[in-house]
C-alpha cells in the first residue's frame, strides 16, 4: 500500500448545512459528523478525500501526525 493510506485527517464541521443541497447533507452524515462543531478522525483514503472535497466549504480539515 502507499504511504497515503497510513495518513489520518482531522475533520471538523464548522458551518451549518441550512440551505445546503441534499447530497452535501448526506455527505456530512456519512463522514460521521452529527452536530455542528463535531469532529472526527478518518484515514486519508481517496474516498474520504473526495467526500471532504465535496463539502470543503462546510468543514475544516487538518492532517494528524
Amino acid at each position: 500500500m502507499t504511504d497515503i493510506a497510513n495518513k489520518k485527517i482531522h475533520i471538523k464541521w464548522i458551518k451549518s448545512i441550512n440551505g445546503a443541497k441534499k447530497p452535501q447533507r448526506g455527505t456530512i452524515k456519512a463522514l460521521g459528523l452529527t452536530k455542528l462543531q463535531s469532529e472526527v478522525v478518518k484515514e486519508a483514503t481517496p474516498q474520504i478525500q473526495g467526500m471532504v472535497f465535496s463539502v470543503r466549504h462546510l468543514v475544516k480539515v487538518t492532517e494528524v501526525s
